[in-house]
């Protein structure tokens, strides 16, 4: 058991899962019309260098993917049921594996163990190119595993939470929200600060224990509101934003706050309406609505720092912020780059028809683009 401890400690550096997902079900309700066309590319006077470092591909792309960065690779499924782990820097394949039966979510890796689930609802776990389990989950997955501390942490549709020893598979606990009328098929939130899991419970970022998997604290991102169960529908949604002992998530369709998972309590909520995840630095915290407006709010306060409007209705993924752009694909395979202190576009770069897949993902100097046709792009900000 000592063992098992001194492999916990390390969970605040865990890798960062990021994950964009279309919306489905419930999400479906909140559509807007077919006949709404995405606004044309805008004119721009281009402020920013941008490369592709290295092209790679996986199979094509038909369920929530998410990307994971850690130990300078990426590590990324295709609809296939294959595994790849690729050199962030080359683009090289480090190793491969093939799970079966295709993915149902995305991949969630440590650098070390690799953990997804398939379209048979198996969690399939391997040590790099090993296959070292597979067990039958009752509950569907959409949600990437979250892998650290010799733990595969999985969340369910019903956002149930059971973590699974990663070497033998015995289940270890679970822990169950209470029972709702609803739940929604999007990918959910789940993550690590140190010695704590943070989970989405409804409308809460939840702390808990990884030992044991008791509830330590819960902090409100938005109180839902509503005449029925739909409209008070208001999971958490990643991917979740983070910096330092700030995280920052996303409320189905009704807000988006930051909480200090240190006291465990909210900093700021904005009432904003939305299906993405967020991206936050320690300056700001970026999200797009539900037309596909970008707003920048200051991490700290919530104090809006810009709203963008030129990408509306063009079925943006969630963001990525970064020290020199926000970035943001969209449904037609445009990446875009927007200026931090403004939010003006400064640099766009057309990847593939397929549409981007998933939220950028950053990893050192290098930022993975993903599409719909299992392409991707590394690119380099000069």
């Amino acid at each position: 058991m000592s063992r098992r401890l001194s492999a916990l400690r390390p969970l605040m550096r865990a890798a960062v899962v990021v994950g964009a997902a279309a919306a489905l079900g419930a999400c479906s309700l909140f559509s807007s019309s077919k006949d709404v066309k995405p606004a044309p590319l805008e004119t721009f006077t281009p402020a920013l260098n941008v490369r592709v470092g290295w092209e790679a591909r996986v199979d094509s792309v038909k369920f929530p993917l998410s990307i994971t960065a850690v130990n300078n690779q990426f590590v990324v499924g295709g609809s296939d049921g294959v595994i790849t782990a690729l050199a962030a820097d080359t683009g090289n394949v480090l190793w491969r594996v093939e799970i079966g039966k295709g993915l149902n979510a995305g991949v969630g890796s440590d650098g070390r163990f690799a953990a997804a689930v398939n379209r048979d609802n198996e969690l399939v776990v391997s040590e790099g190119a090993k296959i070292l389990w597979r067990k039958s989950l009752t509950v569907p997955v959409i949600t990437s595993p979250f892998v650290a501390g010799e733990r595969v942490f999985v969340m369910t549709l019903d956002r149930m939470v059971q973590a699974y020893d990663a070497l033998d598979g015995r289940k270890l606990w679970e822990l169950r929200r209470p029972g709702e009328p609803l739940t929604l098929q999007q990918p959910g939130v789940i993550g690590a600060y140190q010695n704590t899991l943070l989970v989405g419970q409804g409308s809460r970022l939840a702390g808990v224990d990884p030992l044991r998997g008791s509830l330590q604290w819960e902090a409100t991102i938005s109180n839902p509101r509503g005449t029925n169960e739909v409209e008070r529908l208001a999971d958490l949604v990643g991917p979740m934003g983070r910096d330092n002992a700030t995280f920052c998530a996303r409320a189905f369709q009704s807000a988006v706050g930051c909480i200090n998972a240190d006291r465990g309590s909210a900093i700021w909520t904005r009432t904003v309406g939305g299906t993405r995840g967020v991206s936050t630095d320690a300056v700001m915290t970026v999200a797009g609505d539900a037309s596909d407006r970008l707003s920048a709010w200051g991490t700290p306060t919530g104090d809006v720092i810009w709203t963008a409007d030129q990408f509306l209705n063009r079925k943006l993924s969630a963001p990525l912020v970064t020290d020199k752009a926000v970035i943001v694909g969209d449904s037609e395979g445009y990446v875009h780059f927007l200026s931090r202190d403004k939010g003006q576009t400064i640099q766009r770069l057309s990847t593939d028809s397929s549409g981007v897949a998933a939220a950028p993902v950053r990893l050192g100097n290098v930022v993975l683009i993903a599409t719909r046709s299992g392409k991707l792009f590394a690119l380099r900000l000069d």
